[in-house]
């Protein structure tokens, strides 16, 4: 019996499969099963998965689309291991992942954990910038980066795992946006253990553009009201400031057109640190100049979703309210 099941929700990502197939053919200790499920693809990955069958114990399942979510508990439903592994397709997981990974819970057994994410050196030069604007304390508090962080730490499924007791306990994923951290609190509400394992790192891809960028963290930002309503003491300061960047950065701009040019200054300032923080983080000038607009994105994208959720949920009482959140949290 496998230690490790790595449950993938796949769909339409057939060179994804493939990369992320072939760096876990090339782990240094293979003690997990992998376990596709393809979530009603258009273009199924199954030829894909057949050329690994021989390299790694990987089976495949081809279901009806109903979400991400629901492909996740499919594959959890029929793993086999004490360990469930969350990875997203997009992400190429390094050589000695499974056997940090297995280190550190004999050091240090844990019910739920999970670790950052890197971006390798054959990602584009805009994968990088994105990751960048992911992970830097400048721009999201370290929430995602695995260093210096401003709230408590919560696993995300591009690199997350828990044991079979937590799953029999809590239950599976429920098919939302951020469910993933929705499944951490409920992890954590529920008494288990919860720890990032730092050096459990995968290198993650993300959007490969800024359009498709900008709505993701978008979403990012509504689904933080939803999340507030589901567990109101989630809504952290930290979770304030991209909506704070937003109206800032808009009155800072019409003071400067109105008032004086010298309103600009902070936001000047700030964007230089972020340039020069990602020149020093990654040792490229082009990555650094694509980082800029790339936080703006983040922090722009995901503080105006969180306005618009606000004032339409929140606020005009419009949308899912408390009482329909309440019933998804029971899984009604």
């Amino acid at each position: 019996m496998p230690r490790f099941s790595i449950i993938i929700p796949v769909y339409n990502r057939i060179d994804e499969v493939d990369d992320l197939l072939k760096s876990l053919c090339a782990q240094t200790v293979k003690n997990f099963e992998t376990i596709i499920v393809e979530d009603g693809s258009s273009e199924p990955c199954g030829e894909i998965v057949d050329k690994y069958a021989d390299k790694i114990d990987v089976k495949y399942f081809f279901k009806e689309n109903e979400g991400r979510s629901i492909a996740r508990n499919y594959g959890m439903e029929r793993a086999s291991g004490d360990y469930f592994i969350l990875f997203d397709s997009d992400c190429v997981i390094p050589p000695e992942y499974f056997a940090t990974l297995s280190a550190r819970l004999d050091e240090n057994p844990l019910d739920s954990f999970g670790g950052p994410d890197a971006a390798h050196e054959s990602f584009s030069d805009t994968q990088k910038a994105i990751n960048y604007s992911m992970t830097s304390f400048l721009t999201t508090g370290g929430i995602r980066g695995g260093k210096v962080q401003l709230e408590k730490f919560t696993p995300r499924t591009f690199n997350m795992g828990f044991s079979r007791k937590v799953w029999e306990a809590v239950g599976g994923f429920r098919e939302m946006f951020s469910e993933d951290i929705d499944m951490s609190t409920r992890i954590r509400q529920a008494g288990f253990s919860i720890g990032l394992v730092r050096d459990a790192f995968v290198y993650h891809k993300r959007r490969v553009d800024f359009r498709k960028f900008a709505r993701q963290v978008y979403v990012f930002g509504m689904s933080r009201i939803t999340l507030k309503l589901l567990y109101p003491d989630s809504l952290k300061i930290v979770h304030l400031l991209p909506a704070a960047f937003v109206v800032g950065s808009v009155a800072l701009i019409l003071l400067a057109i109105f008032h004086s040019w010298l309103w600009i200054l902070p936001l000047a300032a700030y964007i230089l640190a972020i340039f020069i923080t990602a020149w020093i983080s990654t040792r490229s000038l082009v990555v650094a100049l694509k980082a800029v607009p790339a936080s703006i994105i983040q922090l722009g994208g995901y503080g105006c979703g969180f306005i618009k959720a606000f004032f339409t949920i929140i606020v005009l009482g419009r949308g899912r309210n408390i009482e329909e959140e309440v019933e998804i949290r029971k899984g009604k």
